[in-house]
């Protein structure tokens, strides 16, 4: 007998896949009367499960059907717009309302044909611009995803699972040692305090508790910080493992992808532009096919992708999963997904986070529960949301010249240990290290000398309403040369160094100590084999020049800061001579130089410190103070010290020579280019002006010579648009002169108008 076969009960379909809907999996009618499975109701854009509480319609196309979360409706409010009314049907005209007679019913009949009419017109025009404007589905190159967001998900609570099971060890581990530690101390206490009973009686209790206390404390220090890199061990195996698990789900969806067409978010694009295929599984360490500038030479290029990235991060999200989906939704590249988390995880400022101490593990902030234990860096939260990006990255370990550092300082043991990622982005490994890239939420009134350095620091965002404040990151931390990174970061793996041909760990101590400003102002050694430890000769003589690019060289101003390399830090000599006085900076404008001429007055150990900021003329003339920040350092000894040099004359600090007037104030030199002027008793220094200036003041300076005693012996005078600049030298010896000027549109300071250093030359005079 033939088995009863029901027939099939659905006659509805799934406006995702175009399958049946069956009542056990349902989700509909919507209020367009489209239907969806349950695991079709999934946002377009960008795969995250939706409710029927939280599923949006774009409301600028009534043909759309889809269904999008908040973040990626094209106007992101709940639900479809109230839809105009139909027209009644022939029999409500025919039937009518008994109270109306058929004029009313003509005349009802007219209107409602008119707003229909108007409706057709309104639809018309929401037509037309829907035409003009660029659709959100076309636009996003993130918009789907090859991993789907319920395997994913799952795969993910899996691991959290293992995670709480983890966290849990921990704990348990923690309180048996302390509890171990809390018995050992009370069994002591009473053990010592029998003995000293009987010798003192109750004098010597409390001098026996401050004593094993003390004990107590250092031990319980000593327990926490072995569990500490225990767990942290364990946690970043873990997290390796689950990376493991997640990118090989990837690779499973990209083989499956192999017979259809490549996603654009499963492509990277190559420096030719050309998309070429991500890797399935980590390729061997290598150095990059290209540098980072082929890639982009302005952070402009992530303005949305940074944009969304500070969104984000003001949000709480419940999973891993949720969270890399929302910061990659407009990411086109693998490119563009590293520089999301990498942006998100210097934004949120996981240093100065604060955490609820009961905290339950399905809050959104127990994600970062690995940051609140620190058991999990910025380096392993970076490579756990790679893997959920599907990126490959690797945890580097080694040395670092961070901070406490000093040039030529060697490394015996783990005082600069660090670790940071490198991460396969445009078909080669980079660099990321977040830590070092994450900077703190500042006033944007605060940054001063920031003049519309680009490629520096960016982003400026309202939060809270306040547009003074903005977030401040490193770009140079993201996917970093290696030729630049091995001056301050050394893997233990000499083949994560990425270098053709790799360096020794004494090597690395030896090149100079640098930041990275000093790459992000294009400058550059003049000598490749310049060390860290400079050697001055017998007359204390050490020169140190920096080339630097057309740009930087417009801008860029340069100060010096040298400290005895001791305890102290003195800027100054025992005879109240400052150091800095033994400095001679200078420009050579043929070759875009900047040198700095040293004369050490001590056979001690100094320290020079050069630093660097890059400033326009308007912000420059208006007299407001410049930050400078470090760009190297350099340790200087002299063994044998002859002969010392007098110390320079008592000028305002900064470069010397006429290229600074050039650059900042526009005058031109006419008679003298260079810093040093070697003349007679008399000497006339002309220069053409290029914008109008309104006053000159020049000020001569001599050591052991009052410089009011010199005011006389200098003249300065304006013939149209020259300046000419008179002296007089009373004896022979070396003198400082110093060129100072104001802007006629300068605003004033409490009424008076303020004179801006110009520049400086240095003067040898020979009186016959």
């Amino acid at each position: 007998m033939t088995p009863f076969i029901p027939p099939l009960m659905s006659k509805d379909v799934c406006h995702r896949c175009s399958k049946p809907v069956y009542p056990t999996d349902k989700i509909g009618p919507l209020k367009d009367g489209t239907f969806f499975h349950q695991g079709c109701f999934k946002c377009y854009l960008c795969g995250s499960r939706l409710a029927l509480k939280t599923y949006c319609n774009n409301r600028e196309s009534i043909d759309d059907r889809e269904v999008y979360c908040r973040s990626h409706v094209p106007i992101a409010k709940p639900h479809d717009p109230t839809l105009p009314p139909p027209l009644p049907s022939p029999a409500e005209y025919l039937n009518g309302n008994n109270n109306n007679n058929g004029v009313e019913h003509h005349n009802n009949r007219q209107r409602q044909l008119d707003a229909g009419l108007q409706d057709l017109k309104i639809a018309h025009a929401m037509k037309v611009t829907q035409v003009r404007k660029p659709y959100p589905k076309i636009q996003h190159g993130g918009a789907k995803y090859i991993v789907d967001y319920d395997t994913q998900s799952r795969l993910e609570l899996l691991h959290r699972q293992k995670e709480d099971k983890l966290y849990e060890e921990f704990e348990a581990e923690r309180e048996k040692e302390f509890q171990k530690v809390e018995k050992e101390f009370k069994e002591e206490w009473e053990r010592n305090l029998i003995e000293i009973s009987k010798k003192y009686g109750n004098v010597k209790n409390s001098e026996l508790l401050k004593e094993l206390t003390i004990k107590k404390d250092k031990k319980l220090e000593t327990i926490n910080f072995k569990l500490k890199e225990r767990e942290r061990t364990k946690t970043h195996e873990m997290v390796d493992q689950q990376a493991k698990e997640m990118l090989d789900l990837w690779r499973q969806a990209r083989y499956q992808q192999r017979d259809y067409d490549v996603d654009e978010t499963t492509s990277s694009c190559s420096s030719t532009g050309v998309p070429s295929s991500y890797p399935t599984t980590p390729p061997p360490p290598m150095p990059p096919s290209c540098s980072k500038r082929h890639i982009y030479t302005d952070t402009s290029v992530f303005t949305q992708i940074d944009q969304l990235a500070v969104s984000v991060a003001s949000q709480e999200m419940q999973t891993f999963t949720e969270l890399v989906r929302s910061l990659t939704a407009g990411a086109r590249s693998d490119v563009d997904k590293a520089r999301a988390i990498y942006r998100w995880i210097t934004v949120k400022n996981l240093n100065v986070m604060t955490f609820d101490p009961n905290l339950d593990k399905d809050n959104p902030m127990s994600l970062l529960r690995g940051i609140k234990y620190g058991t999990e860096s910025y380096h392993v939260l970076f490579k756990r949301l790679c893997s959920y990006a599907g990126l490959h990255c690797d945890v580097i370990k080694g040395f670092s010249k961070s901070a406490g550092y000093q040039p030529g300082i060697p490394f015996p043991d783990n005082r600069f240990r660090n670790t940071w990622n490198a991460a396969f982005l445009d078909g080669s490994w980079r660099f990321v290290q977040c830590n070092w890239g994450a900077r703190h939420l500042v006033n944007a009134k605060d940054l001063g000398v920031k003049n519309g350095d680009r490629r520096s620091i960016e982003d400026k965002n309202e939060i809270e309403g306040d547009a003074n404040l903005r977030y401040e990151y490193d770009d140079h931390y993201f996917m970093t040369d290696p030729e630049e990174m091995i001056y301050e970061f050394f893997p233990d793996d000499a083949q994560w160094q990425l270098l053709p041909r790799p360096i020794t760990l004494k090597q690395f101590e030896q090149l100079p100590f640098v930041r990275s400003l000093f790459f992000r102002f294009g400058l550059h050694f003049t000598d490749p084999r310049l060390q860290a430890i400079l050697k001055a000769d017998r007359s204390g003589a050490v020169g140190i020049s920096l080339s630097m690019g057309p740009e930087s060289t417009k801008n860029l101003i340069f100060h010096y800061l040298r400290f005895f390399d001791g305890t102290e830090n003195s800027e100054t000599l025992q005879n109240g001579c400052s150091l800095k006085r033994y400095v001679m900076q200078s420009m050579n404008t043929k070759n875009d130089v900047v040198l700095f001429r040293v004369h050490v007055p001590t056979s001690e150990p100094l320290l020079l410190d050069i630093f660097a900021n890059s400033v326009s003329a308007e912000h420059y003339l208006t007299g407001q103070p410049v930050k400078f920040k470090s760009v190297c350092k350099f340790k200087i000894i002299c063994e044998h010290l002859c002969h010392v040099m007098v110390p320079l004359p008592e000028c305002a600090s900064g470069e010397w020579g006429p290229y600074k007037a050039t650059r900042l104030f526009g005058l031109i030199p006419i008679t003298h280019e260079d810093p040093i002027i070697n003349c007679g008793q008399y000497c006339d220094i002309r220069f053409r002006m290029l914008r109008p200036l309104n006053e000159f003041v020049a000020n001569l300076h001599r050591n052991g010579v009052d410089s009011k005693r010199l005011q006389r012996c200098v003249q300065c005078s304006v013939y149209e648009n020259e300046i000419l600049i008179s002296l007089e030298f009373p004896d022979e010896g070396q003198y400082g002169l110093e060129l100072y000027t104001r802007d006629s549109n300068q605003k004033t300071l409490n009424g008076k108008q303020l004179f801006t250093h110009c520049c400086k030359y240095l003067i040898n005079s020979r009186v016959q």
